[in-house]
């Protein structure tokens, strides 16, 4: 890696005169005033506010909080540009001066610190940055920019509330949905690319395994039901090592297990609680299906009557697998070299983290879309770091600080570059 490349990169573009500083000002006061799912009510004024004044058609409150801002320059495609909103119930402990010391009441009442730990705040500064040379430069693209900024990500809701709000109803359906997300684990200059499925399909299970309770001495008068969880846990354990194909990429993981009171009492029921990742449909169908067979022929071999069986219970909201489209993948990739180099353009492989930015793509309309990465670890801290085999703090941590002065000017070109190219196709 050029780090002395990547240092000029960042040099540059904070030496663009105000318009650079003003952006740092944006983010300064977007990561020190987050707001929770749903509630980024002053987040979406303030922005749609800058919005309006660069003189786009800016509509609010649409699909709750979310805004979408509309410029029509001329007749050609329409290319729809996303950010999120909401942050994090996370108590930020980065020691910046700007650090948030927000707390607030959650949809349910109860207070939580709230930090943009995900990095919602850069996406949200490189939004504006975009927008605003997409306006400086009309002349050089025709066509309808849709800009849109979507609530409550981190809950699953904010795309699907917006589309369910009439998106592509209300106004024209884009030929290309385009978006970016910080990466902690990526230096701040670079930028990454996958093509194809990117991001998982994010499912919640809640298992009840009920029992018949009893004294701990005489275990032969109960169906022990802590027993029975245990054995379910690990069959679900085959489920993706001897039911998905060996090419194939899904995770089961049981990440909370609660049942019991005391020593020498055996309880009625145990609360099982897993996560479940997968890309494909089909896979993600299997997994689902598989775990409701397990649990409940573990209860049977149990000797458990019918009304005792384990009752295993799908969450409704989910967040569906991300799927960048191949050929726009490819085009982005040649684009954004054009602005940061090939080497700061890298190929990298899927996670199994979830975003709910593939929602956009899975409308009636399939619009093609991409989501990439935009590095943010600091690039000396990076290296030394991998030096000493440490990981950078990650998203979703109280010590997560991106490196806002590179990344966000590199995310500004990056989007720039590609949204205007696809205009320019």
């Amino acid at each position: 890696m050029n780090f002395l490349k990547l240092a000029l990169i960042g040099c540059f573009c904070m030496a663009l005169p105000a318009r650079a500083e003003s952006l740092m000002d944006v983010y300064k006061h977007l990561h020190a005033n987050p707001e929770l799912s749903n509630m980024e009510n002053e987040t979406a004024n303030y922005l749609a506010d800058k919005m309006d004044n660069l003189g786009f058609e800016v509509h609010r409150g649409f699909g709750g909080t979310g805004v979408v801002s509309v410029l029509k320059n001329g007749p050609g495609k329409t290319i729809m540009v996303r950010a999120d909103m909401d942050g994090l119930p996370v108590l930020e402990t980065t020691g910046l001066s700007f650090a948030s010391r927000v707390v607030k009441k959650d949809r349910f009442g109860d207070l939580y610190p709230v930090m943009h730990a995900c990095g919602h705040d850069v996406h949200m500064t490189t939004f504006l940055g975009t927008a605003i040379e997409m306006i400086n430069n009309q002349d050089k693209w025709s066509g309808t920019l849709l800009m849109i900024l979507q609530p409550a990500e981190e809950i699953s809701h904010g795309a699907k509330d917006m589309l369910k709000y009439g998106l592509f109803e209300k106004f024209p359906v884009p030929e290309y949905n385009l978006a970016l997300h910080v990466n902690s684990a990526m230096p701040a200059g670079t930028v990454g690319i996958t093509s194809g499925y990117a991001l998982a399909n994010v499912d919640s299970v809640d298992i009840t395994v009920k029992g018949v309770g009893g004294h701990g001495a005489y275990p032969q008068t109960t169906k022990d039901p802590i027993v029975l969880a245990s054995q379910i846990v690990l069959a679900l354990q085959t489920i993706v090592a001897r039911e998905v194909d060996a090419q194939d990429s899904a995770v089961v993981t049981v990440g909370s297990i609660h049942g019991g009171a005391k020593h020498n009492i055996i309880g009625e029921q145990v609360k099982l609680q897993l996560t479940v990742r997968s890309y494909s449909d089909e896979t993600r169908n299997m997994l689902l299906n598989s775990i409701r067979r397990i649990a409940e022929n573990m209860g049977r071999v149990a000797g458990l009557p019918i009304d005792k069986l384990p009752v295993v219970e799908l969450q409704n909201e989910y967040t569906p697998a991300t799927y960048n489209d191949p050929k726009l993948s490819s085009k982005a990739m040649n684009f954004m070299s054009e602005v940061i180099g090939n080497e700061n353009v890298l190929s990298t492989p899927p996670v199994m983290g979830g975003e709910d930015f593939g929602r956009y793509g899975r409308t009636s309309e399939r619009v093609p879309g991409l989501i990439y990465w935009l590095g943010a670890a600091d690039p000396i801290e990076f290296e030394n770091a991998r030096k000493e085999g440490r990981q950078m703090p990650s998203l979703h941590s109280p010590f997560f600080k991106p490196n806002s002065t590179i990344a966000i000017p590199v995310g500004v070109k990056t989007m720039t570059k590609t949204v205007t190219s696809l205009f320019n196709e």
